[in-house]
Order: structure tokens, then sequence, then C-alpha cells
């Protein structure tokens, strides 16, 4: 029997690791399914950015509550301002993401079209920054989490890792930080406010909205008025029907 040369078995190595990697990362989603994460990729990046700058004052803020111990506003607002179509797409707005290409083909500010799948995928698994490997990463976990869990679930995850603040995780922590009362208290406006700080929490503030917070508040409000929460979609803000 021939010898299998060095590349033969290096790919055998590199199959058995990508068939290996397939494996634990899907087992890692489906028990989140149900296993509340208790830190994030990007949590823990920020642990180490703070460190590393010797910043002993850093304070990371995150206490998880489920979506019933959350006002129904915050679902209804980060999906009015972050992925209207979070209940009908399957993890990806082929239509934004073409807009959004289109934009940066011919404008220096570059426009995301991430859907809150896609953003619980990045917060959750990987690390901050652009790359292919990292966008291919990206969609992978993105296909996992939109197979294996629930919307309602998907959307719960989110509201409690996303930032929104210089070390606030999560509107528990932020409803606490900002205004001294639980997520469950939250009012449309203050649900809308932190939903506006979202393209950048670490510039822009819940508890002294700049100009530019308000107004993006005040059509988050708007926007959350078109949508509805059925019973079908579990609760899952969705686009009115027209009639």
């Amino acid at each position: 029997m021939a010898r299998k040369g060095p590349g033969a078995r290096l790919a055998r190595v590199l199959l058995l690791l990508a068939l290996g990697f397939v494996v634990v990362s899907a087992l890692a989603v489906l028990t989140l399914r149900w296993v509340d994460p208790w830190t994030s990729a990007v949590m823990l990046e920020s642990r180490i950015e703070a460190w590393r700058a010797g910043n002993a004052q850093y304070r990371l803020r995150q206490t998880w509550v489920d979506a019933a111990q959350m006002s129904p506003s915050c679902a209804r607002a980060v999906v009015a301002a972050e992925d209207q179509l979070f209940a009908e797409h399957a993890g990806f707005d082929f239509e934004a993401i073409r807009k959004a290409a289109e934009h940066n083909a011919r404008s220096r500010r570059v426009r995301g079209a991430s859907t809150i799948s896609q953003q619980v995928a990045k917060n959750l698994f990987l690390w901050r920054g652009r790359s292919w490997v990292r966008k291919g990463f990206e969609v992978w976990f993105t296909v996992l989490i939109e197979t294996l869990w629930p919307k309602e679930r998907i959307l719960e995850v989110y509201l409690n890792i996303a930032e929104f603040g210089r070390g606030i995780y999560g509107v528990e922590a932020a409803a606490q930080t900002f205004w001294g009362k639980h997520a469950k208290r939250l009012t449309r406006v203050e649900a809308a406010t932190l939903a506006a700080v979202l393209p950048n929490p670490r510039r822009y503030r819940a508890d002294a909205p700049s100009p530019y917070v308000q107004r993006r508040r005040d059509w988050i409000l708007r926007q959350m008025s078109g949508l509805e929460m059925p019973a079908a979609t579990g609760g899952v803000p969705r686009a009115r029907e027209t009639r």
C-alpha cells in the first residue's frame, strides 16, 4: 500500500479540525438555547482591553433577566431601531445588505446591515473588527442561531448582552445604571432611548441624550407604533399588516 504523502496527511488533519469545529460550535449554540450565557466574547474583550490599559476603575455591569422580566417596550424598541424584519427573515436581510453595499460604494461613511441575529452571533462568539475571516464565522454562527433557537430566545439573548454604555451590558444593567429601576419598569421613551444609542454606545449616552440621540429616539418611537407583538410570533415584534 502506498504511503500517504504530507499533503494528504495535512488535508486529513484540516478536515478533522473543520469537522470538530462544526460539531463543537453547533453543540455550544444548542446548549445556549436553554442555558443563559454568563458572559460574551465582547464582554471578555472589554475586560482584557481595560486590564491592558491599566484601567483599574473599569467596571463591567451586566445582570441577566428573562424576557418576562423586561418591559415589552424593550423588545419593540430594539426591533424598531435595528431590524424591523426580524420576525420574518432567516438571519439575513438581503435587501438591507444590498442597500448598504450601494451606499458604502459611494460614501466614506460605512453603513452596516447586520440583523439582530447577526449581532448576537458577533457579540456572543466573535472578536471586534472587520475581516473576511470574521465575517465567515459570523455567517456560520448566525445560521446556527437561527436554526437552533426560536426568535424569542434570540431577542432575549440580544437584550441581555447588547452594550448600552461603556461597560454596561443588557437592559437590566442599563435600567439600573441610568434610571435606578428594573428593566420591567422601563417606559416606552426610556426603552427607545436605549435603542437610540446602540449604533455607538461608547459615544452616545442614554442618561444625557445628545440632540442626535433625541432625534433618533423620537424616530424609534414612531416606528414602534407600527409594530405589534402577536401571540403567533411568541410576542416577537413585527410590522403590522396593512389592510
